[in-house]
């Protein structure tokens, strides 16, 4: 793979550096405009549909990151063409896929730490032929599986898990799913109704899917894979805000443009209040579905200046960061950089609706906490969120935890604090790997 373009003299990186991580602090207010990669959520979601459509597509502009290359390789395993061909874009290839007449059985799917290729893969291996093995990194096994599981089941699908409810387990695919009415609980991921509505559309008679789950986390994810469905000919009926009628169809085969990754550009945005200054994210979407579109107006909230001009979006840090009462239940992915900027705010801030955030990479609410602690902050776990009162911070270690998103939320606070130390800098691969370079461009552009 390569990357093209990016500027003359410094292309970007496609690796993320590993190890411990010095993080760099800001020497003064500043003055940065950064690009970011494609979205992970976008990317996965049209790689899916790519392979279950009528024809060859191409993904231009797609994430090069380790969830994205785990979705690429699933895909081959069950028999579906994964091409790189040259692009425009400055962070590597675009993707050709050019979907097989029927998906095969007969390999293993290592899901590593990605949870949307668990969620997303185990509809498609009912729809192989033959057996199908999915497993996962080990300290990614424990992420909820029972939902989907027991969704194919009642769909008719064949599932050996060794009465674990949990990954790793074999799936005996029959070529076919019948589809027609479910009823699930995914208030632990909205990925379990997304993995499903996009399977959907390739079953017998398509899906009647309802949610039944006290809760229904990240909204706005949902609201992606239905319009990434409409983008390709599937029209999915909307009866209720828990309900979603898919027909049975195929979706078409077309050329798409990934957007950036919003939720990446999080930090760097975040970084104009945190240090000063003010950091520019060009291409940022008129409409977007991703979480992180919601940015503009929670850091606001915050006491940033947001500007939108010519496609961009600039955050400006202003004199005093606030402190701030917000239910994140639909942007919960946004949850470890706005604890990172609350660290630095004029009074305590809560942040709740995200219990489900305890089950992703790690269980982020006490990652946080205890990372915030290591610093001698102050923090406290809630049933279903976290309180961060704003303290004098020290230098020390904070912990990755094997999640990209607590490894960025430290680089954050490392701008104001001198000597914060990242443990395991090679966690943003998953998403970025091209983080530390950009963290330092930013930087250095200041």
């Amino acid at each position: 793979m390569t990357a093209r373009g990016y500027s003359s003299s410094s292309p970007a990186p496609q690796e993320a550096p590993r190890g411990r991580y010095d993080a760099p602090v800001a020497s003064g207010p500043l003055a940065a405009a950064i690009s970011v990669p494609g979205s992970k959520s976008l990317t996965n979601r049209e790689l899916i549909l790519a392979a279950l459509a009528d024809g060859p597509s191409l993904i231009e502009h797609p994430l090069h990151s380790q969830d994205s290359y785990r979705m690429g390789d699933a895909l081959r395993t069950l028999g579906v063409e994964v091409n790189r061909v040259d692009g425009s874009s400055a962070f590597g290839q675009d993707v050709e896929i050019v979907p097989p007449r029927r998906l095969r059985g007969g390999g293993v799917v290592d899901s590593g730490q990605a949870g949307t290729v668990m969620r997303f893969v185990a509809p498609l291996l009912g729809l192989a032929d033959g057996e199908v093995r999915m497993t996962a990194d080990e300290n990614a096994l424990h992420r909820p599986m029972s939902t989907m599981i027991k969704a194919l089941r009642d769909l008719g699908v064949d599932i050996d898990d060794g009465g674990s409810w949990s990954l790793p387990f074999t799936v005996h695919g029959r070529g076919q799913i019948r589809g027609g009415e479910l009823e699930i609980d995914a208030s632990a991921s909205s990925q379990f109704v997304s993995g499903l509505l996009l399977a959907a559309p390739r079953f017998d008679v398509g899906l009647h899917l309802k949610h039944t789950g006290p809760t229904l986390p990240s909204l706005p994810h949902i609201e992606m894979t239905v319009d990434a469905l409409a983008h390709r000919g599937v029209h999915v009926e909307r009866p209720s805000d828990r309900e979603w009628i898919v027909p049975a169809t195929t979706p078409r085969g077309k050329a798409i443009r990934i957007e950036p990754d919003l939720s990446n550009a999080a930090p760097f945005l975040a970084a104009a209040m945190v240090a000063g200054g003010s950091v520019t994210i060009p291409s940022w979407p008129a409409r977007s579905t991703q979480p992180g579109a919601q940015l503009t107006e929670i850091l606001s909230l915050l006491g940033a200046r947001v500007t939108r001009r010519g496609g961009a979006v600039t955050v400006t840090g202003g004199d005093t960061i606030h402190g701030v009462a917000l239910d994140l239940s639909a942007v919960s992915e946004l949850t470890p950089t706005l604890v990172g900027v609350a660290l630095f705010a004029d009074s305590p801030s809560t942040f709740t609706g995200i219990g489900h955030i305890r089950r992703h990479e790690t269980d982020r609410i006490a990652a946080l906490v205890n990372d915030i602690r290591a610093l001698g902050g102050e923090a406290e776990e809630l049933p279903d969120g976290i309180r961060v009162v704003p303290r004098p911070l020290s230098a020390g270690e904070w912990k990755a935890h094997h999640d990209h998103r607590i490894a960025t939320t430290g680089a954050l606070v490392g701008l104001r604090v001198p000597g914060v130390v990242i443990d395991e800098i090679g966690t943003t691969a998953k998403t970025m790997p091209q983080f530390a370079w950009l963290w330092q461009r930013m930087l250095d552009e200041a």
